[in-house]
């Protein structure tokens, strides 16, 4: 049965798993492997010949069955016409920047983005002659200014990193289509359950697996998905740079994704729950959101997103430092963690990071994400930590 003609939740029950068998196991097992044989050198160099291309078996470093079935099974999910996987949502980011921006171009960053996108283009991209100029997030279509003859991308994230603005993506595509620049979009916040910017015309989508796609904090894993006009570029990026999936890895993702939609609808009503919960408490002075109104292009969530993460924001009324790290260090069922996507609470203060635009909060931001816990566990511990930062 095409793709096309089943539901999201059939095509993560079944995608990237053998036809039906009669005693076949039903997850494909770890693969591992580097050198490939050929029966004949014509074989040998049809292989080699081909081996970008996902599904031609050449050398262990350029994929496998496991590899290519799970690129298959993340393209169909993301409307893309291709996938390659990365050793990291990091590395997605910088090996897709780095396809685009040669020596002597200049690069428009949204300045709401992951922290270490900004150190990839900071510390690497400019030292190469790229002009990185980091722009309002919110600008949508009033892009088109900042569009130059050297322009060789757009990268924008949606929503931004610790903040949660939530950019006008089709203005912002449109913008870069009609000046020929690619657009990509880091899209790991929504997955392609509740967004998928290649049908809002973006041209290339970044995405960390190691937080929900694979929804369990024990992978590390990215991928790049993107339109037939991009994606053979990036692809020979990745493996001109050498950069690697393992089979375990792999294996831990296809498992993740049989789970993600059931995950994702859980995590958005848990996380909704508590938002509008922790908005409600005197502690509270703003609750950044994308499905609440108090956050930056809410409406723009509400057109192009079908549902919300369990990660979002809140700044709290202005409080000592001291008070702050008492609040969080007296909660018992959210771990203190830099990632987030998988079944575990999280929260970590942040301080946000702007070139072009600025951060005026008096009160302090502080990240949570909302995992699989009983959301009543979650209530009681956050009640019993907020006194702790009254005046």
């Amino acid at each position: 049965m095409s793709s096309q003609h089943k539901s999201v939740q059939d095509q993560l029950v079944h995608a990237g798993r053998p036809a039906k068998i009669d005693g076949r196991h039903v997850n494909l097992p770890i693969e591992l492997g580097s050198t490939i044989v050929f029966d004949s050198l014509a074989k040998f160099e049809a292989a080699r010949d081909a081996r970008y291309q996902t599904g031609t078996m050449y050398y262990g470093r350029y994929g496998n069955e496991a590899s290519f079935q799970l690129e298959c099974a993340l393209a169909d999910l993301d409307h893309a016409d291709g996938v390659t996987l990365t050793s990291s949502g990091v590395a997605a980011i910088s090996l897709t920047l780095l396809t685009f921006a040669l020596p002597g171009t200049h690069l428009l960053v949204a300045d709401n983005v992951y922290a270490n996108t900004r150190a990839f283009c900071d510390k690497v991209l400019s030292r190469q002659n790229v002009t990185i100029e980091y722009f309002d997030p919110m600008i949508g279509s009033g892009l088109s200014d900042l569009i130059t003859h050297e322009t060789c991308a757009i990268m924008v994230e949606a929503p931004g990193s610790g903040t949660l603005e939530v950019p006008d993506i089709p203005a912002i595509a449109q913008v870069a289509r009609t000046a020929g620049v690619p657009s990509v979009i880091d899209s790991t916040w929504a997955t392609p359950i509740f967004c998928q910017p290649l049908t809002l015309d973006v041209d290339v989508v970044v995405a960390s697996c190691s937080k929900y796609l694979s929804g369990h904090s024990d992978c590390m894993l990215g991928m790049i998905a993107s339109t037939q006009a991009y994606h053979d570029q990036i692809r020979g990026t990745v493996m001109a740079v050498g950069d690697k999936t393992g089979g375990q890895e792999i294996f831990l993702l296809l498992r993740g994704l049989r789970t993600l939609k059931v995950r994702m609808e859980a995590i958005d009503k848990a996380g909704r729950g508590i938002a509008a919960w922790l908005d409600a408490q005197p502690q509270v002075k703003r609750l950044l959101h994308p499905a609440f109104d108090s956050c930056p292009g809410h409406a723009h969530w509400k057109r192009d997103f079908t549902g919300a993460a369990g990660l979002f924001g809140v700044v709290f009324q202005p409080c000592s430092d001291d008070q702050i790290r008492a609040f969080v260090d007296a909660l018992h069922h959210f771990g203190i963690g830099v990632s987030w996507g998988g079944y575990e609470s999280l929260v970590l203060p942040v301080t946000p990071t702007r070139t072009s635009t600025r951060w005026d909060e008096d009160g302090q931001l502080v990240r949570f994400n909302i995992g699989l816990d009983d959301p009543d566990t979650l209530k009681a511990d956050l009640a019993a930590a907020l006194p702790l930062l009254n005046s």
